[in-house]
């Protein structure tokens, strides 16, 4: 089956200086939701046209692009792809701007479509209010659709209406596009007359009619986000997760969490994130694009293209920025960052701490304020900590450099050179006291004081 997705619109009403179709439903533009769900059927095209340039960024590169210019219709923009069209293979329509359809849903579409041996299936719904859309009119195996504006009033009764989503077959596409007509108010080509013209169709009635709203502006873009959020919270609850407040948590479409994980309330979970059983995230966490283990808890904080493994804790007020690895039972405490940083198993920064560039042995213990000074004005340089050494607080470490298994640093230090592995190494300046000298300094201001 080829599936070919008509994007080339330009979203008047989005008011927006970047086309409709890259604005985000939880995290992710609309088009990469029809697009995913697309490549459940086959081999995917899109037809752009509006400021194509910035949608291309975010096609797929196993997607063809073709381009509508100008935009004259949804039958003119299946005519810009027909080298996209083969006779042998069914064409399934979807839209960039409609991006809750379901599987399930299209999965009816097609085996129907392929069942009956149609030339076109189309999917409509039952609408409490069908004003504006086209109505369904049938006559044998043959369907009109009749759009709102043309429509008698006995038409208008009818509350069958078209979706805009269809199954056509290959051969009869090519067929019949070059009979499409443009002689309407628009002067535009419109798919819905190709149905007029099969001689075997049907229909396929969705049960949810969520599922087809499109997006013209940003209350409706945020009335179909809050759809697509309450359904990806029910099925996770129903899954064994537990969401503690389902109105003030938001998870992505391509998340996934394992059983009796526990995701407290003002949490964000975006992108291609896994996470295991029985953590606990949040409360007032983000998470972007990471891979995290099994009894791992996270609080307060944010990571992004992130991996954590099993009993590592995070947090509160932690930030593991692109890159971070944290190895079996890492504690990562208040006020810590990591950036293209792997620590090791059982080893702990606590406090205050600043890890970039790093590579982190096993039963480390990275005292707080600890810097990696890894960047010197020009280049990024790497630091490395061996097994069981042991930074004292308050520590720079002047990359490139590298710290020993089982060295230690002391307090306070600046370590600019390599440091052997079992030594200590300190480097601040030798304390110095002058005793009663503060109480002098201050006799010596009050006089100052009096004299003037």
């Amino acid at each position: 089956m080829r599936v070919l997705i008509l994007a080339a619109g330009l979203g008047k009403r989005m008011k927006s200086k970047y086309p409709k179709v890259v604005h985000k439903i939880l995290g992710k533009p609309m088009i990469n939701w029809v697009i995913d769900l697309a490549k459940y059927f086959g081999q995917v095209g899109v037809v752009l046209g509006h400021k194509a340039d910035i949608v291309k960024a975010y096609v797929p590169s196993d997607v063809q692009i073709f381009i509508q210019e100008p935009q004259l219709g949804t039958g003119h923009a299946v005519m810009c792809a027909r080298g996209f069209i083969d006779p042998k293979d069914d064409v399934l329509i979807l839209y960039g701007d409609v991006p809750l359809l379901s599987v399930e849903t299209v999965g009816r579409l097609v085996e129907m479509h392929k069942s009956s041996g149609n030339e076109v299936t189309v999917l409509t719904f039952v609408a409490e209010d069908p004003t504006g859309y086209g109505r369904i009119l049938r006559k044998g195996e043959k369907i009109r659709i009749v759009e709102d504006k043309d429509a008698s009033e006995e038409i208008r009764k009818i509350n069958e209406v078209n979706s805009g989503i269809y199954v056509f077959s290959g051969s009869f596409l090519i067929e019949n596009l070059d009979k499409l007509k443009n002689d309407n108010a628009q002067g535009e080509y419109y798919l819905t007359d190709l149905v007029g013209l099969a001689s075997k169709t049907s229909t396929v009635k969705l049960d949810d009619p969520t599922e087809v709203l499109g997006v013209n502006d940003r209350a409706q873009l945020a009335y179909l986000e809050s759809i697509a959020r309450q359904k990806i919270l029910k099925n996770l609850m129903l899954s064994g997760v537990t969401i503690v407040d389902p109105t003030s948590t938001f998870i992505g479409p391509d998340v996934k969490i394992g059983i009796d994980t526990v995701i407290h309330p003002f949490t964000i979970i975006e992108g291609k994130t896994t996470i295991g059983e029985d953590c606990e995230i949040g409360p007032f966490t983000h998470i972007v694009d990471c891979t995290i283990g099994n009894n791992v808890k996270i609080i307060r904080s944010e990571a992004e293209k992130s991996i954590i493994h099993d009993n590592v804790s995070v947090g509160p007020f932690a930030r593991l920025r692109e890159g971070t690895v944290l190895h079996e039972n890492v504690k990562i405490g208040n006020f810590v960052e990591t950036k293209k940083s792997v620590i090791g198993k059982n080893s702990k920064a606590q406090h205050l701490t600043y890890l970039g560039d790093a590579t982190v042995g096993e039963d480390v213990n990275v005292g707080a304020g600890t810097i990696t000074c890894n960047y010197d004005g020009y280049r990024k340089h790497p630091t490395y900590i061996g097994d069981g050494a042991f930074i004292g607080s308050n520590c720079s470490l002047v990359a490139p450099v590298k710290i020993g298994k089982g060295a230690i640093t002391g307090a306070g230090s600046v370590i600019t050179e390599d440091v052997p592995d079992d030594s200590l190494a300190i480097a601040r300046a030798r304390q110095v006291v002058k005793e009663g000298w503060a109480k002098r300094k201050r006799e010596e201001m009050k006089n100052a004081d009096h004299k003037e």
